[in-house]
Parts: C-alpha cells; structure tokens; sequence
C-alpha cells in the first residue's frame, strides 16, 4: 500500500484545464509550434549533414579509384568494414557505397552540394543520379523537389512525364501584359503540353466529357497543373450585358496571387478561341477579383496548336493569356499520396493573409 502511496506522490494527478490560467492554452500552442518547428529543423540538419558526409565518402572513394583503381572489390572491402566498425549505422552497403562515388562525381564542387542538393534525401539523390540526364536537368528537380515538398514517388513520376522539359513551353503573351517579375514566374509555371494520363483509356471528344472527367480527377489534374493551384469551381457562372455566361474550369493560383481561367477544347486551336477566353478574363476582373488580387490569367487548352497561329491570335492582347497542349500517354502510375504537391486549406489561408 505504501508503495502505491509513493507512486501517486511520484505522479501527481494531472490538473484540469479549468484550473489552469487564461492564457494557458496559448502558450501550450506556442510552445507545440516551437517544438514542431525544432524537430524539423533537426530532421532537415541530420538530413544535410548526412548527405555531406556521403558525398565526402564519395570523393574520397573516387578520388582512390582515380589515383590508386580501386575497384569493385576494394569496395566490397570496405563496405564490410565500415559496418562492422558502426553496426548502428545503415546505408554503408556496398550498393550505397557506389551511389556515393556517383554523387560525388556527379557533383564535383562540395559548394553546390551544401548549398543546394544537402536541402533533400538521400534516396531522392539517387532518384536523380539514375533518371536524369544531365546536370542542369538533376539540379532543377533538386530545387522543386526542395522548394515542393515532392516525396519521392513525386518526384519520380514528375521526372517520368518530362516536367523538367515541359515547364515554360506554354505559347503566351506574359512578357507584354505582365510587369516583371510576375511575367518571368507566370511563364515558368504554364507548361505545355499537360499530361491527362490520370485519365486512362478514355478519350473525351466534347469539352464537356473532358471537363467532367478532371473534376473526376481533381487531384491528379491539380497535380499536372503543379503546386499553387487551388480549384475555386467549375461552370463558374458570370452574368453581364443580360446574359449568362459559365466559366470551364477557375483557380487561384496562391503564388501569382490571381485568378486562372481554364478553357477546354478537345479540338485543335482556331483563333476565335482567344477572343473568348480574353472577354472571360475582363469579366472575373470586374466581377470576381479583388483590389488586393493580380489580373486574371487565361489558360486555352487544345487538342493540338499551330504555334505560329496562336502567336498571331495572342499578339496585341492587353490581357495575359497562354495557349497549351493537351494529351494523353501510356498510362502511368500516380501515386496514391499526393501531399507536398496540392496546397492545404491553412496553406491557402496563409498567402491570402486570412485567420491572422
């Protein structure tokens, strides 16, 4: 019994929240974040200094080969040592190794690794030493997946659609209609074409079919349109000059700071198609866009383009407008986890300046 009695005194009951003070739970919440944010820090530092140390067992495994040929063997070697001199510690696999010497030599200035590549996983980095082909190529995904969030099933499916070589293809007018430097970050994030793979073996034939089944899709779709994104509605209705007028598809795009039209054609472009989607963007100005929004950007996807036609049809415009591609592939495998590409509810509210 008297152990019991010490226990309890070892453990005092835990008081209620009614007798705690007034501002007891915000400081509990700041404490929270406080912790949060350390703990991540401490990830993203453990991650960093690890991803050095591997590319300085890198350099110096090269650097034996080169001066010395070391080769499969001798790693073999010492693979087998280093674990047995730190059997706590993983990824000293002789496979692990070799992925190591291949960082290095893929990036010989240690400057860039700290700087940049330290920022993402390991297994991230080896993701890019086997798919990408060259050095810019590896370095731009390096710095999306960092400034994303993109896991790595992310990253490797963006890598498999060629995003890389799709950003900032979009046929526009940004550079007239847009101040610097909104025109330069507007550009970057239309592509051209979209990929509709998420979209199997069908294969819509009317605007209608095709829109339904994005917003099937919404996910996938906001996936494929890339990070800022958030779906605001569809058949967005508009009334002006005693008509009704519905918008395909609306976003907000939380970086731009502005609305995004999408007009659908499962046709290839014609010309009148500009001239729609420009009277469309004039009336979510008047309409729909706030004094603290940027103007309204159009985005015309089609069925096939002639780009020197669209060039022709976008020049003169005073409104920012972009014209791109849409297509299917062979179907490709997204993964089912898609967090760290589509922006949360609080991550809207926070670019927007609401709840604070």
């Amino acid at each position: 019994m008297s152990h019991l009695k010490q226990t309890d005194a070892s453990f005092p009951a835990t008081p209620s929240q009614a007798d705690m003070p007034a501002d007891y739970l915000s400081a509990l919440n700041e404490i929270k974040e406080r912790i949060r944010t350390e703990r991540l820090r401490v990830t993203l530092s453990a991650n960093a200094a690890m991803v050095l140390l591997y590319w300085d067992i890198g350099r110096s495994i090269l650097e034996r080969q080169q001066a010395e040929g070391w080769g499969s063997k001798v790693i073999d070697r010492l693979s087998a040592d280093l674990r047995a001199a730190f059997p706590d510690m993983r990824g000293l696999s002789s496979r692990n190794l070799k992925y190591m010497r291949a960082f290095a030599e893929a990036w010989p200035e240690r400057a860039i690794v700290q700087e940049a590549l330290a920022q993402i996983p390991w297994y991230h980095h080896i993701a890019l030493l086997e798919k990408c082909r060259n050095p810019e190529e590896r370095l731009w995904y390096a710095r999306e997946t960092a400034a994303h969030g993109w896991s790595h099933n992310i990253l490797c499916l963006q890598i498999q659609n060629d995003l890389y070589q799709r950003q900032g293809k979009a046929v526009t007018n940004f550079t007239q209609t847009l101040p610097s430097p909104d025109s330069d970050l507007a550009a970057q994030i239309f592509k051209d074409p979209y990929l509709f793979d998420f979209l199997g073996t069908a294969d819509p034939r009317r605007e209608r079919e095709l829109e339904q089944a994005l917003i099937d899709h919404i996910q996938k779709f906001l996936l494929e349109l890339g990070a800022g994104f958030a779906f605001v509605g569809r058949q967005v209705h508009l009334a002006f000059a005693d008509q009704d007028y519905y918008l395909d598809l609306l976003f907000y795009h939380l970086k731009l700071r502005c609305f995004v039209v999408v007009e659908l054609k499962a046709v290839p472009f014609e010309p009148e198609f500009v001239g729609k989607l420009n009277m469309y963007l004039s009336a979510v100005d008047d309409l729909l866009r706030h004094p603290d929004d940027k103007p309204t950007i159009g985005l015309l996807l089609c069925r096939g383009k002639n780009r020197i036609v669209v060039e022709y049809a976008l020049r003169g415009l005073h409104k920012p407008l972009g014209v791109a591609d849409w297509e299917t592939r062979l179907v490709k495998s997204l993964p089912k986890e898609l967090k760290g590409i589509l922006p949360t509810v609080e991550e809207i509210e926070k670019e927007l300046g609401y709840g604070g």
